[in-house]
């Protein structure tokens, strides 16, 4: 396998003046060397969340980072987004990395000497801010990758492009497009030839390394619908159209959807209704109710064939009826499948075995979770990572699952993250895999 050195080749006819050095075992000393930077700049995000579209401090953080680092730096990408672009020191093709700033609605339950006590308005209620998520990691963990790529960007043979995207979590109303879809239409990935991401997780220790080929996150469409009927005494339901009971029978139809008209043996689906409203008091038979929804799915046809069932479902149960129906799919909310590039991981497996070892799975089981990484990775070939967070040997209830207020990570995850990104940038640039 080629390797880049550190080092220009002498012509053979001089003395060899120095043994080439190869960039893993630098990366490996860099690595090192800035990992416990890569701590303090996630527990400072952690202690300084912000919501989406509104990770300024986040975003005026990395900039300055990345400015540090003598890396061009474009702010305000999708309203908060950062992107920062490395030139290397020969001509070659150009790869991006992503991480994601914005933290949830949530209050911090977990007892950390820099735990959140932010706070913030969100859908107009008081609310308690955490990186629930673990995006706090992922912008440490990039922070970390960029510097260690920009002490050797004179060996780099093209371009690292680092997205620090807003909005993962979903805009707030009114909002979008945004986060990773919005910074696609900026042309955060102009001239990028590939995009590589990673996420934590506490479903994996500390060491594992996880991803899959073809879908590994499903895509994730708001479902809204409303059903109109005609208001009547709820002593005379004769009298009217009941859009109540109209809904109950919507409700079950939807999940005949998943059980009896798709196949879950190719795709998993799920079709969730999570919301009903209708009516004032008991004895009134309403006008209308409204129910809202998602829609899950980890192939794009089967996503395609689920939203005209669930058209076609839904009207023609109302019709019977004697009611009508609205349905609105996605509306400012919807991501796609996210989809791993099967020529971009068997290409990379050979960066992944040397970088994790016996702690790789290139067969990970797909979630019905959604990442808005899937934008990029619709636009160029993509490879999106599980890098696991929980201590060898702990149990699940000492690591709650992601979005959780008692959601927490080992910090001994980190140098692989770093160590991953930063040697499948290095790789995908030099042809290698």
């Amino acid at each position: 396998m080629r390797r880049l050195v550190l080092f220009a080749a002498f012509a053979v006819a001089l003395p060899v003046l120095a043994q080439p050095v190869a960039l893993d075992a630098r990366i490996e000393r860099a690595v090192a060397e800035v990992a416990p930077r890569v701590v303090e700049y996630r527990r400072h995000v952690h202690q300084n969340p912000e919501l989406s579209n509104r990770e300024t401090e986040t975003a005026a953080f990395v900039a300055r980072h990345l400015r540090g680092l003598g890396i061009d730096v474009r702010t305000g990408v999708a309203r908060t987004g950062v992107v920062g672009t490395l030139r290397g020191g020969r001509p070659g093709p150009t790869v991006a990395l992503r991480a994601d700033m914005d933290a949830l609605p949530v209050t911090e339950q977990v007892d950390l000497p820099f735990a959140s006590t932010a706070r913030a308005v969100y859908n107009g209620l008081d609310v308690g801010v955490m990186h629930a998520c673990g995006h706090d990691a992922h912008v440490g963990i990039l922070m970390g990758v960029a510097e260690v790529l920009a002490a050797m960007r004179d060996d780099l043979p093209g371009t690292v492009v680092f997205l620090f995207q807003p909005a993962e979590e979903g805009a707030p109303a009114g909002e979008a497009p945004a986060g990773a879809e919005q910074m696609v239409a900026e042309d955060a990935l102009a001239g990028v030839d590939g995009v590589f991401g990673l996420h934590v997780t506490s479903q994996y220790e500390v060491g594992e390394l996880v991803t899959r080929p073809g879908g590994m996150m499903a895509s994730a469409d708001d479902l809204r619908i409303v059903v109109h009927g005609k208001q009547t005494h709820g002593a005379m339901p004769w009298g009217g159209v009941d859009p109540i009971s109209t809904s109950a029978l919507i409700v079950t139809g939807l999940q005949t959807i998943v059980s009896r008209q798709v196949d879950l043996t190719q795709s998993p689906a799920v079709v969730t209704i999570g919301r009903i409203d209708g009516g004032v008091r008991s004895n009134i038979v309403p006008d209308s109710v409204l129910m809202v929804g998602t829609i899950r799915s980890l192939d794009a046809d089967v996503r395609a064939e689920l939203h005209a069932r669930i058209r076609r479902t839904v009207t023609s149960i109302a019709e019977s009826q004697g009611a009508t129906a609205e349905v609105a799919i996605a509306g400012e909310y919807g991501y796609p499948v996210t989809s791993n590039d099967p020529t971009l991981l068997d290409r990379m497996a050979p960066t992944l075995r040397a970088v994790a070892g016996d702690g790789l799975d290139l067969d990970a089981t797909p979630v019905l979770g959604a990442e808005d990484f899937s934008y990029f990775a619709n636009e160029v070939p993509g490879l999106f990572l599980w890098l696991g967070i929980r201590t060898p040997g702990a149990s699940d209830q000492a690591f709650p699952a992601n979005h959780s207020p008692l959601f927490r990570i080992d910090e001994d995850a980190l140098p692989l993250g770093v160590r991953a990104l930063t040697q499948l940038a290095v790789d995908f640039l030099e042809g290698e895999g």
